[in-house]
């Protein structure tokens, strides 16, 4: 009887067992293909961009050189470069029957990507793709080569336009960066170390990137390297949202982030590029920097938002409107400042000559000026001289906190377009640690502008000398704050 019980438990136990194999073998394939439906398919996405998307090569003309003059490659190496990149590798001999020396010949220069952005031959690129060459040539997926025209390009957002005879042209779609969202998939395609029309994928890792004065970029961790600037960076809608510009590199190859121009203010960039042939851009005219919390809270803005003017070109707009360095620039225009890196951009899209208005924060209050915005210039900022005055040193209270001040001359305000201050001939201690050294000049501490030395020492005196306090100071021509904390 108990045998039959336990041969009865035991054939029991087996159907379950079989019963849950069964289950599992079933819900295995809807698992995988659940799984599969979640994750993106970029093959349909590539062969519907892919036409739009040209393979770019540059040349510049050089003399041949002598016989047996330069490095010369083994046979091995020059065939693996025609092989794979399409071109001689620079620097070998001209072929049989090519120009004598002393004769010009178009050598390879670089390799890059683009895509067409009108139908009627337009096509973008970066600026540093075909910047210093002396031919473009463009070569589409159908194999068909042309040679270039430039239209124009810009170095501060590394944008340019080229131009193709050919009509009926794939033109890529243009996205909408604004609602392209952080972990998002994107697709890049490119000429990779020359190699064309390959494809790599990721996801967007951050937007708004400030690594340049006129781009927020977007980074990414799809595999960009040498080669594929100047791509399309692609949306799973299939609509281009950047342009792959830059790479963050130790080594020359891709290890994990790039970056990419947003489309939006590449395609304003082109718009102009088509139309005038160059960028107009508006300016101000002053230096910015971030502000950091420390200094925030000290002056009494609070959050470290806006802009600190770090100098104010003289005679330029700024400096007509009111401006003065160590002011926050809050608002332009009615558009609030939140980080240094948007008022360039900003300011750079306003029409030269236009009135704006500009909120800075200044000894503890907001104040609104007008300026009338200039026209960007890419003149070198000019260097202000300073001299070496060694006239009534402070002493006293200045040197309780490790400083030793003295007057400037009327000559050295002149040159450096300041109306008083003080300059610091010796530091240490407290105003050491705090970043000050010889030869900054002190304009402002606590909030309260410094006129000369004696002013300087009272200043300094009425201090509770046990809570940090704020210092504005020049040096050369950047001005800048710091916060000295006593020792307790």
């Amino acid at each position: 009887m108990r045998t039959a019980r336990m041969a009865m438990s035991q054939r029991v136990l087996a159907a379950l067992m079989a019963l849950a194999a069964a289950f599992v073998l079933a819900a295995t394939p809807v698992a995988v293909q659940a799984q599969a439906a979640a994750l993106p398919d970029f093959a349909d996405l590539a062969e519907r961009v892919g036409p739009s998307v040209v393979n770019i090569r540059t040349t510049e003309r050089a003399r041949a050189a002598a016989p047996g003059a330069g490095p010369q490659m083994d046979e091995e190496m020059q065939e693996f470069f025609r092989r794979f990149f399409g071109v001689p590798l620079p620097g070998t001999p001209a072929p049989r029957g090519g120009p004598r020396q002393g004769q010009q010949e178009e050598v390879p220069r670089g390799v890059g990507s683009g895509f067409v952005i009108s139908s009627d031959g337009f096509v973008m690129t970066n600026a540093h793709v075909v910047e210093g060459a002396d031919e473009v040539y463009v070569t589409l997926t159908d194999k068909r080569e042309f040679k270039a025209r430039i239209i124009g390009s810009d170095r501060r957002t590394d944008v340019a336009v080229v131009k193709i005879d050919a009509t009926g042209l794939p033109a890529v779609r243009i996205g909408d960066v604004n609602r392209l969202r952080v972990g998002e998939w994107v697709m890049a395609i490119g000429s990779p170390f020359g190699l064309e029309n390959t494809v790599t994928a990721g996801i967007v890792s951050a937007k708004a990137r400030d690594t340049g004065d006129y781009l927020p970029f977007i980074q990414t961790d799809v595999a960009i390297n040498p080669g594929n600037s100047g791509g399309p960076l692609i949306n799973l809608r299939g609509e281009v949202v950047g342009i792959n510009s830059q790479i963050y590199s130790r080594s020359g190859g891709f290890m994990g982030i790039s970056f990419a121009i947003p489309i939006d203010e590449a395609m304003r960039v082109a718009d102009q590029l088509r139309s005038t042939g160059r960028v107009i851009r508006g300016r101000i005219g002053v230096q910015i920097d971030q502000i950091t919390k420390d200094v925030a809270e000290s002056i009494g803005l609070g959050q470290p938002t806006g802009a600190l003017v770090r100098s104010v070109e003289p005679n330029g707009p700024a400096a007509k409107a009111g401006i003065e360095a160590g002011d926050i620039i809050t608002r332009f225009d009615g558009r609030v400042i939140d980080k240094a890196g948007e008022l360039p951009r900003i300011v750079g899209n306003t029409k030269p000559g236009t009135k704006a208005t500009v909120q800075v924060f200044r000894r503890g209050s907001y104040r609104d000026l007008s300026v009338v915005v200039g026209e960007f210039e890419p003149d070198p900022p000019r260097r202000i001289a300073g001299g070496e005055p060694r006239n009534a040193p402070g002493n006293g209270a200045a040197q309780s906190l490790g400083l030793t001040v003295a007057n400037l001359t009327e000559a050295q305000k002149t040159a450096l377009g300041v109306k008083g201050g003080v300059r610091v001939e010796a530091a240490d201690g407290a105003a050491a640690r705090a970043g000050l050294r010889e030869g900054d000049i002190i304009l402002a501490i606590a909030n309260t502008e410094v006129v000369d030395v004696r002013q300087f020492e009272a200043v300094v005196a009425k201090l509770d000398k046990g809570r940090p306090f704020n210092v504005f100071f020049r040096r050369g021509e950047w001005a800048h704050y710091t916060v000295i904390r006593p020792s307790r």
